[in-house]
């Protein structure tokens, strides 16, 4: 390496020319970054100060080329752009709905593709629903997702960079104290944030940093279908907001339409609604309810709504379903909404209607899928030599 100031290089750990080249500082907290610096062969004081300013770099300038870091010696630029990747994910395909709701196919890998969605007019000024599964293995049988098999979890890299590529697109960096247009994220993508547990927290802890995107955590929100073991340490470790994708009062219904209630079946998922930790009346938990035509939109489930949600701190969100190819259901009439959403009102529940947005270019709730597969490595090889010949 050409950079070697004895203050900074610890001669006990092994020098940067043994490492693996190429490893990403994406998706990593401080103290993971820091760690990479350490193994690239930095002094532990160093690499702590180095972390500090390349996170802030990455995160607030969303600036992912070393050549620019200009607080950084240049012979240190020079050695950390041979052995760091800090590129992004691809996005494939950007769309625009009319009323300005924007869809992003991003590709990770070859055959590993998800979908994000900014949606403005959301929460402060406009909130980005990011994936943390390609796919899933959760079949709820009224999401678009649930069709698609589980491909694998995304990592925190992948989690992050899907909040760098539309504020890329936004063209919102820096960070801006004021006026910005991604003020919220909601984890509400394809596939369930809780069954990809440690990276959505490491991508929490980096998106809520200060010194980065400064996205607050209570304006941070996952939403699970029930996934009840890993919500205490969601809300320990992450200190996030909570939704929960209920859809129906009774056992028998919910079976039908969110599987995993099986396992998890209504009492057990509300217990621990109850027991969230940080839930008040000032952290209300949100309960997603879709509406489905003669399904689940009678007076009778409205009351028992509420009757299961007693002492719970909670909003009540109601979904009208969004259509898509092949969609065994329709959507409540607004009527029947209405009726349904003046029952849930008069017991002292906010029971705001979700208007849907992006419905003309498949963004809206529970539309979400990519066309990706699970590829074996012959086939994606194959793919990679015909688009590099």
């Amino acid at each position: 390496m050409g950079y070697k100031p004895a203050m900074e290089i610890d001669l006990q750990h092994k020098p940067a020319s043994q490492l693996s080249a190429r490893h990403t500082l994406l998706g990593k907290d401080r103290l993971q970054m820091t760690a990479s610096l350490r193994e690239f062969g930095l002094a532990e004081k160093p690499a702590k100060m180095r972390s500090n300013q390349i996170f802030r770099w990455l995160y607030h300038q969303g600036i992912n080329d070393f050549s620019l870091m200009t607080n950084l010696a240049k012979d240190l630029r020079n050695d950390l752009a041979e052995y760091f990747d800090l590129s992004r994910p691809e996005i494939i395909e950007k769309l625009v709905s009319t009323d300005g709701t924007r869809k992003y196919l991003i590709r990770f890998a070859p055959g590993v593709e998800a979908e994000s969605v900014f949606i403005p007019g959301v929460g402060r000024s406009g909130a980005l629903c990011v994936s943390s599964q390609v796919g899933c293995t959760l079949n709820c049988t009224f999401c678009h997702t649930g069709s698609q098999a589980l491909v694998r979890n995304l990592t925190a890299a992948e989690i992050v960079g899907q909040v760098l590529l539309a504020r890329d697109d936004l063209d919102e960096w820096p960070t801006p104290s004021a006026g910005r247009r991604i003020t919220n994220i909601v984890f509400m993508g394809m596939g369930e944030p809780l069954l990809n547990l440690p990276n959505v927290l490491t991508a929490i802890d980096i998106l809520s940093d200060n010194e980065g995107i400064s996205i607050s955590r209570r304006r941070i929100t996952v939403s699970t279908s029930g996934i009840v073991p890993q919500m205490a340490p969601l809300g320990d470790q992450g200190k996030t907001m909570l939704a929960i994708s209920l859809h129906a009062v009774t056992d028998a219904l919910r079976n039908e339409l969110v599987p995993i209630n099986r396992r998890y079946p209504i009492a057990e998922l509300l217990q621990a609604c109850r027991q969230y930790p940080g839930a008040s009346n000032a952290r209300r938990i949100t309960f997603e309810y879709v509406m489905l035509k003669g399904i689940n939109d009678s007076d009778a489930e409205a009351k028992e709504l509420v009757r299961l949600l007693a002492g719970i701190p909670a909003k009540i969100n109601l979904i009208p379903f969004n259509p898509w190819p092949g969609s065994p259901y329709e959507c409540s009439s607004w009527q029947r909404i209405e009726a349904f959403a003046e029952i849930v009102n008069k017991a002292g529940y906010s029971s705001p209607v979700r208007t849907p947005r992006g419905r003309d270019i498949f963004a809206a709730c529970g539309q979400l899928k990519s066309e990706s597969v699970k590829k074996r490595a012959s086939e994606r090889l194959r793919e990679q030599q015909q688009l590099n010949p």
